[in-house]
Parts: structure tokens; sequence; C-alpha cells
């Protein structure tokens, strides 16, 4: 894994889970046990297990290995491990960058943005890591696809050290939700090598009619190991920076599509992903602007 943050400084990664899972994606005998673990029943499962209070014991090695900081938690004990893998922060340590019209970040995680390419006669597409994905595969529907035609995704990678919360990135009114049944690959790239994961996988979208930066889809995708994509609300209006929901234990992905002409990237998170990095950002950072407020 190559990620790099807003100060530019890179990260080269190559941990023994990204090692295992590239074995196991890229083997013959690697597949057929992953046709077995990535069944809903055994994340569901795998969910039950750690929301035991036995699995408390394994937070110390977890929070030591991958150094969170717990002092920035409402906090410091927990229930179980997933009542810990879902902890909450306390009220400031997140804040909003920049002003009405600037885009924010709905979550921490890896960013890669992609243009969504529209050719006539074609569907809309857009690329993740040479693997090319229509919004119509995604979405399960032609004719929401086609509102974002010529528009930007933006794809948040979570790990599992990342927070695993997230937030609406404007104020709106947002719809009820729209859940995709699937499988639970993991969201490794390394598996994306490999299969077309964002369209195989659970999901779950809702769309929220935006005050600057008009109709944004904003979906979360479950992975190995995430047995339940938590959202608050069905349709109500919401308040930029509100939380609207959470993951359970495991890596997962937060996709975000606008609309043509709806916002502008800022320019670095662009050569970033063109350049083969994930940008490192946390819930809050600035990642662009409204368009409209440009003019």
């Amino acid at each position: 894994m190559k990620y790099i943050d807003r100060e530019g400084r890179i990260t080269t990664a190559d941990s023994g889970q990204d090692r295992l899972l590239k074995r196991m994606y890229l083997s013959r005998a690697g597949r057929r046990i992953l046709k077995v673990l990535i069944c809903p029943f055994v994340s569901r499962a795998g969910g039950w297990l750690l929301d035991r209070s036995w699995s408390r014991v394994l937070i110390v090695p977890f929070v030591k290995a991958n150094q969170i900081d717990l002092s920035v938690c409402e906090k410091e004990r927990f229930r179980s491990y997933n009542d810990f893998f879902t902890r909450k922060l306390k009220d400031g340590v997140r804040i909003m960058e920049g002003d009405e019209w600037t885009l924010t970040s709905p979550c921490d995680g890896k960013l890669s943005v992609y243009p969504i390419v529209h050719e006539k006669g074609k569907k809309s597409r857009f690329n993740i890591k040479n693997t090319s994905y229509t919004v119509e595969s995604l979405l399960r529907s032609p004719k929401l696809a086609a509102y974002y035609e010529g528009g930007t995704a933006f794809v948040f990678r979570l790990t599992v050290d990342d927070y695993h919360r997230y937030c609406y990135v404007d104020d709106g009114m947002k719809s009820e939700n729209c859940h995709i049944p699937g499988i639970f690959h993991t969201v490794n790239p390394v598996a994306n090598d490999v299969v077309p994961i964002y369209k195989e996988n659970t999901r779950e979208y809702s769309l929220l009619r935006s005050r600057h930066f008009k109709t944004v889809l904003m979906m979360e995708v479950g992975a190995l190991m995430v047995g339940r994509i938590t959202n608050y609300h069905e349709a109500c209006l919401v308040k930029k920076g509100e939380e609207k929901g959470r993951f359970e234990f495991g890596g997962s992905t937060v996709i975000l599509l606008f609309q043509k002409d709806a916002v502008r990237m800022d320019e670095r998170l662009f050569q970033n992903t063109q350049s083969g990095y994930e940008t490192i950002v946390k819930m809050g950072e600035r990642i662009g602007e409204s368009i409209r407020g440009q003019k």
C-alpha cells in the first residue's frame, strides 16, 4: 500500500495481513477458502463473537499495535471489542474546516478520486485501481446512474485502525436508505485487482439534496468481517458534520458521487490518485469546494 498525507509525507505499508490477503486472492486454494469467508453468515458470526464480553482481551494489543489514542474518546473502558471498535470521539476532536462552501471529508480513511467518464452510447464509468465500474452496476439503477454522468467519485477506504463513524458533508434533505444485499470481500486493493468488489459487496446508499453540492449520493460498503452497516436516519433534514452512521468491525468504504459541475476537488487528491497513492484524510478535513460558491 502507498499512502500520502496532506503534508506530502509518503508511507509504504506491506503488512502481514496484506500479504496473506494477496496469497488468498491470487491462489486457487486461497480462493476456495474465500468462497466461505465472504458469505454473509460468516461476518454475522464474527460480529456476534466480537460483541461478547470476553472479546475485550483483544483491545489492548490492538491499541498498542495501531497506536490509538483513547484519551480523545468519550470513554476508555468498553463492554466488548465491537464496543471499542465503534467508539465515539469527544466533541471537538474532528472540526469541519473552511466555510459553508467547503467540501470536507465525511470520515477518516484513505481517499482516492475518480472522474465519472461518460461517452455517447455507453454507460458512465470510473476506474478504481485498474478495475472498471459502471455507475449503473454500483447502484443497480440506470435512471439514478444518469444523474452522475460527467461527475466525480470520491472513494474513502477505511482500514481497521481508522475511526469507523461517518458524517454528512452538507446541510440538506436526506432520502430513505436503499440497501443492496451482497457478499463481503475485503476492500484491500489486492482484492479489487481480482474481483469487482464494490458492485458485489453488501452496500447501502441514500441521496442528499444538499444546499451547496447539488444532489450527493452517499454510499457505505461493507467488507470482510463487517457484519453491520448502521445508518441512523431515514428521510429527514440533516446538518453538515452530523453523524450519519457507523460500521462494525473490519475495513469498509464510504463512496460519494457528485454530479457534473457540483464540486471542484483539491487538485492534490487527483494527482495523488493518478500517481498510485491513497491520500490519508480525517473527518472534517477540506477535500474540495462547491463550484457554485466560486461563481
